[in-house]
């Protein structure tokens, strides 16, 4: 369980800096690693793509499934704004 939460709160730092250059909190990077985790794993099992398993692989798979989020969550909010 810790090192999933420390994978979650790593992947969502990356997604972070990734998206914006800056991250969200400690909170809402774990929250976005952990979903992105599962987010991550869901794309590439449809693209076919199959890790190995480890600390780094799960890294990377938890970091795609991040930005994916934030991109969508972007999305969703730049559609809402009123001029």
């Amino acid at each position: 369980m810790l090192v999933a939460i420390i994978v979650g709160i790593i992947a969502g730092f990356l997604a972070g800096k990734i998206m914006s250059g800056a991250g969200y909190g400690v909170l809402v990077d774990l929250a976005l690693g952990l979903a992105g985790g599962i987010v991550g794993q869901w794309v590439l099992g449809l693209l076919g793509i199959a890790g190995t398993g480890g600390v780094l692989w799960s890294i990377l798979v938890a970091t795609l499934g991040a930005v994916i989020l934030v991109a969508i969550a972007r999305l969703i909010r730049s559609g809402t704004r009123t001029p």
